[in-house]
């Protein structure tokens, strides 16, 4: 018999040594989310409140409760930490149980003969990360990275030391799950399902580790569709493997390619049961082309990189990841990488990501910094790896784990074996302490150093003929248009900012009155000269903004154009090019970011246009080329028609060629001069269409335009969950963009940036709860064009 009780009613938390005045606790939680229901600490994302609450990080911290033993009878009582953050002492009835130095390990503790049957002390004293960061700092010796925070010399979140889109919040806590785990006779203490396909016939070979009470034989099964297998484990014996081979498996897809079927594993020994859902797929690595297949098909990657989307992971409940789930999947996504600077991810992240088709890049969390390979860290990095590599075998959205994120790039570009003298870098995790660990617990799947990496250590990690790159001189010193000088493989990271949903903004920042300038909109903006990059980073592509509501509106929609413009760089060299995994997905506080969806959950500009770049059928115009990717598994077959017009609307010219672009798969077509050549580039467009799909591109750049003062009929119509906003077109309006959310915060629109030819028509759909004033909802500044009359 097996039970856990969870331990995570009547905590209270107390700052030094633990005997100053106690508050509330929350488990699992933080100190700062603790400090903040308590009203001693004002919200950290508001303002800049964050910088009056660095001392929590340097304060040591004690949380305390008190329990029953568990009246089951058991010969066995385990204390289970799932996640401590992160240098603690575990201590029950004043005896020292636990020494924790890693936030991404769980850890267990025999305390059977120390409890009692009521009134058992649990305390949980953590030290001040700083302390414990620093003071190895010092004794290993310096080493490069980002900022002049300590991350590296602490097996911790990296991103709690702050990023350059999020704030500097070191806390501690007890984050994950703490309970009593009771059993007797024998229990689980690993299961690693190892799946394989050959033909229709799934094998899940399942070797299982038990620990024991006694010295009895444990027999131990698994049993999966119909299929049980069973071993019998001698005194004395705690390994075994167990196989069954399952006949005619459904295969699991990715989104887009087909179902997500998933059977449940049951292993069982004793009375101990483990379960969980299992998929079968196969997965290969193209290392030279940096090329997924799954089930032997080619993958178009289509991603986001996601970060921790709360500064506090405790908040991260399972119906907000699955809010993120569906905005990713929604934007025609089909993988999330998990960055190094953040965490592995809970089980519900993974389970979504199975159950939704969601193919997931594990990051082992290294980013951006030379991390130390002497003990302790050797020793935290093999445990946590080991831990993480088992937990995580058996979800099959999990394709690929990588080493770290950018730091080969930091030792090859940025000057680091100079500052290093010699000393260790990570070089040693990421070709062989990782990769080992990877081939003995997860042969299944590959296992890539670290990204960007071109293959072989000695090979710049920026050469774009093979592997995968990070594009990060867009943004910060080349205007956007530097895509079209990339021909690369795989994208792993690219990306421009933009200022989050003006209700994120507005409910952040309290300035009177809201400028680009306000000191609480500097502060919500953590990269460095970042608005001084939105404002250079408009170049040409969009007049200089006269007002608040100018810059907001000109800046989201230049980090929309930027993205898109590389999305469709990179997918019209398919199927050379397999891969985009655009800088961010999310953020994990109200942020000007390179996030899609902003700390508050808001969709931006930019996840509208990543929609349109990211659909399955794409027409994109460059270089006197019209592309057509097709990532669909039928054939895209029709007369794409090119029409030059005026601005006014009148035909210039027309040609209309018959095309088929084969699945997956993208077809080109180079246009006739007479499409080419307008009489007066500020004056003309092009056209490009293929069935429902559109392409429009200005022969000049927006300020360089003559287009005729915006003239349209907007009217609002009630319906049961908002409105519907009607807007005809009378003519040319160019980017047209609805923000509801200036009239109420929780209002939401479907569509954004719609270019209309005179004479089209587009209707947004408003869902808000609130009645919202027609008249406002049809004017500056809630419904923007770039070409709007002006007084």
């Amino acid at each position: 018999m097996s039970t856990y009780h969870p331990l995570h009613d009547g905590w209270t938390l107390t700052a030094g040594a633990g005997d100053g005045t106690p508050v509330p606790a929350t488990v699992p939680g933080s100190v700062h989310t603790d400090l903040l229901a308590a009203g001693l600490i004002d919200d950290p994302y508001l303002d800049d409140n964050e910088l009056r609450q660095h001392w929590i990080g340097r304060t040591d911290w004690v949380y305390r409760t008190t329990f029953d033993r568990p009246a089951d009878g058991q010969d066995r009582v385990d204390l289970v930490c799932a996640g401590l953050d992160t240098v603690a002492t575990v201590v029950v009835n004043d005896v020292e149980v636990l020494h924790t130095a890693n936030m991404h390990r769980s850890h267990r503790a025999d305390v059977t003969a120390l409890l009692r049957p009521a009134g058992n002390t649990l305390q949980v004293r953590f030290a001040a990360p700083y302390t414990y960061a620093e003071a190895h700092r010092d004794a290993l010796g310096e080493r490069p990275g980002p900022y002049t925070e300590p991350f590296q010399f602490i097996r911790k979140m990296a991103c709690n030391f702050g990023w350059d889109w999020g704030p500097t919040l070191v806390t501690a806590g007890i984050w994950q799950g703490i309970g009593l785990h009771a059993w007797t006779g024998a229990r689980l203490a690993e299961v690693r399902p190892l799946t394989t396909v050959d033909g229709r016939t799934g094998r899940v070979e399942v070797p299982v580790r038990v620990e024991r009470t006694s010295d009895a034989p444990v027999t131990v099964t698994a049993e999966i569709a119909g299929v049980t297998a069973g071993l019998r484990l001698a005194p004395g014996e705690t390994d075994g493997v167990l196989v069954l081979d399952v006949p005619d498996v459904e295969l699991w897809w990715p989104a887009g390619y087909g179902a997500q079927p998933r059977y449940p594993l049951t292993v069982r020994a004793g009375a101990d049961t483990w379960t969980r859902q299992i998929g079968f797929r196969t997965v290969e690595l193209d290392t030279d082309a940096f090329r997924l297949a799954v089930n032997g098909r080619p993958v178009f990657v289509k991603g986001f990189n996601w970060i921790p989307d709360d500064c506090f992971p405790a908040r991260v409940t399972a119906g907000r990841l699955r809010e993120r789930f569906g905005q990713a999947l929604d934007a025609g996504a089909n993988l999330l990488r998990v960055w190094g600077g953040g965490l592995y991810e809970s089980e519900d992240f993974y389970d979504l990501a199975d159950e939704l088709g969601v193919l997931v890049w594990q990051d082992f969390p290294f980013a951006c910094a030379a991390y130390p390979e002497e003990e302790p860290f050797r020793g935290e990095v093999e445990a946590e790896a080991r831990e993480h590599v088992t937990r995580l075998v058996c979800h099959p959205s999990l394709v690929l784990w990588c080493g770290n994120n950018e730091n080969i790039w930091g030792h090859q570009h940025w000057g680091w074996p100079e500052a290093l003298e010699g000393r260790s870098w990570g070089g040693g995790f990421y070709y062989e302490l990782l990769p080992r660990i990877v081939a003995e617990l997860d042969p299944t799947r590959p296992y890539w150093p670290g990204t960007p990496y071109s293959g072989t250590p000695e090979r710049d990690v920026m050469d774009d003929s093979t592997g995968t790159i990070h594009i990060w001189d867009v943004w910060n010193t080349e205007d956007y248009t530097r895509y079209d000088g990339y021909t690369p493989r795989f994208v792993a990271e690219f990306g421009f900012q933009g200022p989050p949903a003006y209700a994120t903004l507005r409910a952040a920042v309290s300035d009177e009155p809201l400028t680009a300038d306000a000191p609480g909109v500097r502060h919500h903006q953590k990269a460095t000269g970042g608005n001084e990059k939105l404002l250079s980073g408009l170049g040409g592509h969009l007049p200089a903004p006269a007002d608040f509501d100018d810059w907001h509106y000109y800046t989201s929609l230049n980090q929309a154009r930027a993205v898109a413009y590389g999305l469709e760089r990179f997918r019209s060299l398919m199927p050379y090019c397999m891969g985009a995994i655009v800088w961010q997905l999310n953020d994990c506080w109200p942020v000007t970011s390179w996030a899609a969806v902003d700390g508050a959950g808001r969709r931006k500009p930019l996840w509208y246009a990543v929609r349109r770049a990211y659909a399955p059928r794409l027409l994109t115009v460059a270089d006197g080329v019209v592309t057509a990717v097709n990532d669909t598994d039928e054939p895209w077959t029709g007369d794409l028609t090119v029409t030059r017009r005026a601005v006014t609307g009148e035909l210039l010219a027309k040609e209309s060629v018959p095309v088929s672009v084969a699945p997956r798969d993208a077809g080109r077509v180079v246009l006739p001069a007479g499409l080419l050549d307008p009489v007066d580039g500020g004056r003309e467009l092009l056209v490009a269409e293929l069935g429902p799909q559109r392409a429009i591109r200005m022969f000049l750049e927006d300020p360089r335009m003559a287009y005729p003062p915006a003239a349209y009929d907007a009217t609002v119509e009630p319906v049961a969950e908002g409105y519907l906003v009607h807007v005809t077109a009378r003519t040319l309006v160019r980017e047209l963009a609805l923000h509801p959310d200036r009239l109420d915060p929780h209002a939401t629109v479907d569509d954004q940036l719609v270019t209309l030819l005179p004479g089209e028509t587009v209707t947004f759909t408003v869902t808000t709860a609130r009645p919202l004033d027609p008249a406002r909802l049809t004017s500056h500044p809630v419904l923007r064009c770039v070409n709007e009359a002006r007084p």
